[in-house]
């Protein structure tokens, strides 16, 4: 999948349109980071990220979901184990 600088992609535009009909994927970098993307108009859809539980926070540059000690701690403190596992998966 080819990437392009917004310069380019402005000035081009037109050629990578016919390059996403044609089914081609071309990625719009903005100072070396990708940004955008032209892709076909029947192209699947990418999943949504799910709605992530309170005391689940989301690691940005890995994409891995980890719990947060804190609120978890707190829960356990409030919660006999039980409620803290039924709340766990019930919030997943």
């Amino acid at each position: 999948m080819p990437s392009v600088g917004l310069f380019d992609a402005k000035t081009h535009l037109s050629e990578y349109v016919a390059r996403a009909q044609a089914g081609e994927e071309v990625v719009i970098m903005r100072h070396n980071k990708p940004v955008a993307r032209i892709v076909p108009f029947d192209a699947p859809v990418r999943a949504t990220p799910q709605a992530m539980p309170p005391f689940i926070q989301r690691t940005f540059d890995l994409g891995e979901a980890h719990v947060e000690l804190t609120r978890l701690n707190q829960l356990s403190d409030e919660l006999e184990d039980v409620d803290v596992l039924s709340r766990w998966n019930r919030d997943r």
